[in-house]
């Protein structure tokens, strides 16, 4: 270790302190709400085919995990209820202000349950974690004050689109277009100063969303924003175990295309057979803390960012 690397490392004490207090915190919320906490593997031999999202090779045939969802939604289809996990994900090729290669995840899944619940989930979390959190969090983005307790943003994504990019999106919307919008335009007007909910995205948008009832086009899937910045990704869950297949060969084909071959996750595909309507989400820990701390990027809030990892 260098005087430099040293000198770093001390100045994020502070950070460090506030992370671990909000982890504690995600930990009693969730047992209060009656959710067990669990520990899926790490290594994989199947990630969820998604063309976006690039897993990491790890010998011997596995990858790191991109995120714990399938695993967890074959618990739920062994019988588990409410369960949510806390662990470490990995991307390849992710880095920047909010992005590592290696991040800290927060999912959770609920039986018998819709995106709905999860939006209600994620209101009383982060209300809980800041209520409870006490002296250190600094709720401000620049020169705003944040406010997770006052009445929480929603807008659909067609509202949207229509309202800060001039134009709705389909259900198969040009994806470069759509994502490229999305960050410009859309993102920065989300979540001042409170949360805000962007939801029921395109049917292309959502590669293991349900669909809504009657609308062929639009998935239950929602994003939650708070100060421009996504905290987290939930929806409800297909549960049909052909229309899942039928899609991740679609994402495979498009994968293979772009010079990579993705496994096909079958044992996941066996378990939905079994799978009850279920809702799940993914939240970004690293990025809500370092919303909590006032932080201006996330390598603020972890130990080690990759380049001295």
């Amino acid at each position: 270790m260098n005087g430099r690397e040293r000198e770093i490392l001390a100045g994020k004490k502070r950070f460090l302190e506030l992370r671990a207090r909000a982890l504690g915190l995600i930990r009693i919320f969730f047992d209060r709400e009656g959710f067990l906490e669990i520990q899926t593997p790490a290594l994989t031999t199947a990630p969820a085919p998604e063309p976006h999202i690039k897993a990491i090779a790890a010998g011997g045939g596995r990858f790191l995990s991109t995120s714990p969802e399938l695993y967890m939604k074959r618990l739920l289809a062994a019988g588990f209820d409410k369960i949510y996990q806390i662990c470490p994900a990995f991307r390849s090729g992710e880095r920047g202000r909010l992005h590592h290669p290696e991040f800290t995840i927060l999912e959770w899944y609920r039986l018998g349950a819709d995106y709905k619940t999860l939006q209600d989930d994620c209101l009383k979390l982060v209300r809980s974690v800041c209520e409870s959190a006490g002296p250190g969090i600094l709720q401000r983005r620049g020169d705003r004050v944040l406010d997770p307790f006052g009445d929480w943003g929603r807008i659909t994504v067609r509202d949207a689109f229509e309202r800060f990019a001039g134009w709705v999106p389909e259900a198969n919307p040009d994806q470069d277009r759509f994502d490229t919008d999305l960050v410009e335009k859309i993102e920065p007007n989300l979540g001042f100063p409170t949360p805000c909910i962007l939801e029921d995205y395109p049917a292309g948008q959502a590669a293991l969303a349900r669909l809504k009832p009657g609308d062929q086009e639009t998935a239950e899937r929602f994003e939650l924003y708070w100060a421009g910045i996504e905290l987290a990704n939930g929806f409800s869950e297909l549960t049909e175990p052909s229309e899942q297949r039928a899609r991740f060969e679609t994402a495979i084909k498009q994968m293979q295309a772009e010079g990579t071959r993705p496994n096909m996750p079958e044992a996941f595909l066996e378990s939905l057979e079994y799978l009850a309507p279920c809702a799940g989400i993914a939240f970004g820990v690293d990025r809500f803390v370092m919303l909590l701390a006032g932080a201006d990027d996330i390598d603020s809030v972890v130990a080690f960012p990759p380049e001295i990892a």
